[in-house]
């Protein structure tokens, strides 16, 4: 079970007796705003694990010669870098959330050697394929005509056009002559 140091537990003389105060100087410190203790059912004063902490330091920094104002100027002072020391964190971790978005929306994508997809970031390169030794020819259709104005079919030559085109007008002529 974890200790809450900040639950308001001790009475005003338990909590002066832990501080090696009187009752009478905790009172005063909670008219001047020093320690602020927590208020149970008819204003008695309760105090947590952390203001008896807070009473240390101040009976520490009067034992050292500082005022009571100075204290209490200290005491303003610690409590605003702490609050920035909390901002500047929440902001670090904002801002790694949001450097993290942002490479994760500056992904693109490419083909892997196995014909996956492969996530890269923006202006990376994938490490070079192996080259292949493969040959592979390749032969464009032609586009010619075939002679007596027919166009070749798909997947012959001209040569063999030209051949078909011959023995037709053979066939018609002796077909005529009989």
């Amino acid at each position: 079970m974890a200790i809450d140091f900040t639950q308001p537990v001790f009475v005003i003389s338990v909590a002066a007796e832990l501080a090696d105060m009187h009752p009478q100087t905790l009172r005063q410190y909670d008219r001047m705003g020093l320690v602020t203790p927590s208020r149970a059912s008819g204003r008695a004063r309760r105090y947590s694990q952390l203001d008896v902490q807070k009473l240390r330091q101040i009976q520490e920094l009067s034992q050292e010669g500082v005022s009571l104002e100075g204290i209490k100027r200290i005491i303003q002072l610690e409590n605003q870098v702490q609050a920035l020391q909390t901002r500047v964190t929440e902001l670090s971790e904002e801002l790694e959330r949001e450097r993290r978005a942002r490479q994760e929306r500056d992904m693109i994508f490419t083909a892997g050697s196995a014909g996956d997809v492969v996530r890269m970031a923006r202006g990376t390169r994938r490490s070079p394929r192996k080259v292949s030794q493969a040959l592979m020819l390749y032969r464009p259709a032609k586009p010619e005509a075939a002679a007596g104005g027919r166009e070749a079919a798909p997947g012959r030559d001209a040569a063999s056009a030209r051949r078909d085109a011959t023995s037709s007008s053979t066939t018609k002529r002796r077909g005529t002559q009989k």
